[in-house]
């Protein structure tokens, strides 16, 4: 009985899946074939699924299409989903362990803004704090949020921001920016090479949403001399599996970046 049970629960979230791809609707047959289930099982399905307000079948084309009740359920799921109280732990954790100062920004247009700081060595070194906007376009949490978009979006972003160089090592070439972007992308991870602060190197990762597109991204920052490439790549591995963590306290798949 109880596999039975499991067995109808998948079958109508195959429908659902099969509904939100073809927001035009779907007639019975056709939808019967996408699924592989039989005609009487769809059709058994879809009058449960419209019992419950998830599903509507048109009166002129006959076909079944999605309500607004799983918009609802997903708003008011996302409404809750405070990724600072989530996350805020996590990254104490990972400053913590690694000795280092981490970060928690949000996007704000081309700007990001540091919502959290944790430096629990107290070093207080960097110029950094919380509310402080910066140019994504400089900041390794900065171009890890945006190497989750398309090139056309980061251009967008980087013909909108003040390339004012903030030290001697800001990009300020946009094919670049866009090489940097695409090694991101590879990697998992964003680097900024004392391109916002002079002396300071960070190495950064977004975290994503349900569609894979940044919220908000996380960074750690140290003494630029004692981040070698070995130390980066090393730093890089454990914030990713910060990342992953907060994305499963969110309930999120963790994307690449």
């Amino acid at each position: 009985m109880a596999e039975a049970s499991v067995q109808s629960v998948e079958r109508a979230f195959a429908l659902l899946e099969r509904l939100s791809a073809r927001p035009q609707g779907v007639g019975l047959v056709e939808l019967s074939e996408l699924t592989g289930l039989h005609k009487s099982t769809t059709h058994r399905l879809l009058a449960c699924l419209g019992a419950m307000g998830y599903v509507v079948k048109d009166s002129q084309s006959g076909r079944y299409r999605l309500t607004y009740k799983l918009l609802e359920l997903s708003n008011a799921m996302l409404e809750d989903m405070d990724v600072l109280s989530v996350a805020k732990p996590h990254l104490d954790q990972l400053s913590q362990r690694t000795g280092e100062t981490v970060h928690l920004m949000v996007p704000e247009g081309t700007q990001g803004v540091y919502i959290y700081k944790s430096d629990v060595t107290g070093q207080g070194q960097m110029r950094s704090k919380v509310g402080l906007q910066v140019p994504l376009v400089v900041t390794a949490a900065g171009k890890a949020m945006l190497a989750t978009g398309s090139d056309e979006e980061a251009r967008r972003v980087w013909a909108q921001s003040d390339h004012t160089p903030l030290t001697e090592h800001t990009i300020t070439d946009e094919a670049a920016f866009l090489a940097d972007l695409a090694r991101a992308r590879a990697d998992g991870w964003a680097v900024d090479d004392e391109e916002n602060e002079l002396g300071v190197r960070c190495v950064g990762a977004a975290v994503p949403d349900y569609r894979g597109r940044a919220v908000a991204a996380m960074s750690i920052s140290a003494n630029a001399a004692r981040m070698t490439p070995q130390r980066v790549a090393e730093l890089a591995g454990q914030l990713l599996a910060c990342r992953d963590s907060i994305c499963q306290d969110l309930g999120l798949r963790p994307g690449p970046i």
